[in-house]
């Protein structure tokens, strides 16, 4: 056999090395002008450290070293920098403008065909606490992007401190809190909705709650925030910074490619006020992104000080430069099967032509007016949206939690209405409870092992899953577990193998997603979002 790079890394030849050595020498030259200095920080850190300033997702990419300390492949430059500056300039005079050009390693979702190794150019202003910060980064950033030649970017602006102060003025519980803030993170729009709804909150603050996440456009959405914000007592100021940085934008010239989206607002452990990312024609991930973290250094147990960076994507500039510019038509990924007659129903109230859909043979990709309507397995559908196949789709709940993908979910459809559950023979009660007693543990099969895990963990109880591709009715029926997980939307299929319900999982439907770049780079995509919640409200 012969040898071969591991999954997710490759060799980079000299005709492409080049290329990215022309990129990140530009990137570098516009930092060094305005007086940011070049660091390099070690490949390994110490994940202890880098856990106090900010949550680490997991990785394998960590080895115990013979101290017997957990180390970690730097996953992000920020905190290593954060870290340099913290112990290694503590007596030196701020502000310190720092820039890099490094790799970096992050885990992917295995068999997504994507990178796990990438090249960051960034830098950091640390120690400065003001708008003009804010500016400074911001601005660099988008010469940056002019410099490697990058032609139609666009930067998408929020700041976490509404939603902070919003969440302040409402005294939320800490688990009701960290419920909104991890739908936000998550972008998960219809649970945020259906969350709020739960909360003993004014419906002023439902309705900021709600709105704040969705707000987007330019400089009059600073306007539409004050507008949530102000009946809920809170002071309106914390957008006054993004107020002067579209302020500055214009009189810099590239005010037309900046938008207010506050659907971007993510790691709020992390962010203080400003985050940004940054967008391209063609490009199916972000750029680049950055933000304020003023936290970050009390956290690494050092004194407070302020910082703003941001970070751009080597490869993904690369992807911008070959994009050849095309018009083509919004790409809907259309779930077959079950859900198919209503998802066309509901495309068709939302004004588009679905003539051809209804009847589409043997066709995968039907085209229409404006559209193209990529036909396929509900449970490929997130995997379409995420990889570029689709600019958005249609699912079910349930296939948007197993896929575990970055995706927008917009808007509840109503239909194809189902509920997991818990079931064991009728025959078989308390089995489960005897075997949980004696091994602490229960074991139980289901084709939807992430949701099935969601279940355990939350209600506390160790769970040994066996995952099939269908018949999981016969699991606990031959003896290879004690209960089953699945869907169900009449209950004939349990009753029929004399299966009975021992708990609720979660209720699902069908749902309007869309992927982040989709989403912010496509107008298309929200009106078709708008359309279907308004269909859905008038036919209700």
């Amino acid at each position: 056999m012969k040898p071969v790079t591991p999954r997710g890394f490759r060799d980079i030849m000299p005709e492409e090395a080049l290329k990215r050595e022309r990129i990140t020498r530009a990137v570098s030259d516009v930092l060094a002008v305005h007086g940011y200095l070049p660091v390099e920080t070690p490949l390994l850190e110490d994940r202890r450290s880098l856990e106090r300033a900010s949550s680490v997702d997991d990785t394998p990419f960590q080895l115990f070293d013979a101290d017997g300390r957990l180390l970690m492949v730097r996953s992000d430059l920020t905190m290593p920098i954060a870290r340099l500056a913290a112990t290694r300039l503590e007596h030196a005079a701020a502000p310190f403008r720092l820039r890099y050009a490094a790799p970096i390693v992050r885990e992917q979702a295995q068999f997504m065909g994507r990178s796990r190794q990438f090249t960051q150019l960034g830098a950091e202003l640390i120690g400065d606490a003001g708008a003009s910060a804010d500016i400074e980064v911001v601005s660099l950033a988008a010469e940056a992007l002019d410099a490697a030649g990058v032609s139609k970017w666009r930067i998408a602006c929020g700041s976490v401190r509404p939603m902070k102060e919003l969440l302040d003025a409402c005294g939320l519980k800490e688990d009701d809190r960290a419920a909104v803030l991890g739908c936000i993170h998550g972008s998960d729009f219809v649970d945020l909705d259906e969350l709020v709804q739960t909360l003993e909150v004014s419906e002023d603050a439902r309705r900021a709650l709600c709105g704040l996440a969705r707000v987007c456009g330019g400089a009059e959405a600073i306007e539409q925030v004050r507008e949530l914000l102000a009946p809920c007592g809170v002071d309106t100021s914390c957008v006054d910074e993004l107020e002067k940085l579209f302020a500055a934008a214009r009189a810099l010239r590239f005010g037309d490619r900046l938008v207010i989206d506050f659907s971007i607002m993510n790691s709020f452990d992390y962010y203080t006020g400003l985050v940004f990312s940054i967008y391209a024609d063609g490009v199916f991930f972000p750029l680049g992104s950055g933000g304020r973290y003023d936290d970050a250094f009390s956290r690494l147990g050092e004194k407070d000080m302020p910082a703003a960076g941001f970070a751009l994507s080597l490869e993904q500039i690369e992807e911008a430069l070959a994009y050849a510019p095309q018009q083509r038509p919004l790409r809907i990924a259309v779930p077959k099967g079950s859900l198919f007659n209503d998802t066309v129903d509901a495309l068709g109230k939302a004004g588009f032509d679905v003539e051809a859909l209804r009847n589409p043979g043997r066709k995968l990709v039907v085209h229409a007016e404006g559209v193209d309507y990529v036909i396929v397995r509900p449970t490929d559908a997130p995997a379409f949206v995420a990889s570029g196949g689709a600019d958005c789709g249609i699912c079910g709940r349930d296939s948007l939690i197993e896929a575990n993908l970055d995706l927008v979910q917009m808007a509840d459809l109503g239909y194809g209405r189902c509920r997991f559950v818990v079931a064991e023979p009728r025959t078989a009660k308390g089995k489960a409870q005897a075997r949980y007693a004696s091994h602490g543990s229960i074991r139980v099969t289901t084709k939807y092992p992430r949701i099935t895990q969601a279940y355990y963990d939350r209600i506390g109880q160790q769970v040994d899953i066996v995952t099939l591709h269908g018949n999981i009715e016969l699991g606990p029926m031959v003896g290879m577990a004690d209960r089953i997980v699945d869907i169900t939307a009449t209950g004939t299929t349990l009753r029929e193998n004399d299966l009975v319900v021992v708990d609720d999982v979660i209720e699902c439907s069908a749902r309007f997603f869309a992927s982040p770049v989709g989403l912010r780079c496509d107008e298309r995509v929200r009106q078709l979002a708008d359309a279907l919640a308004a269909s859905r409200k008038v036919c209700s």
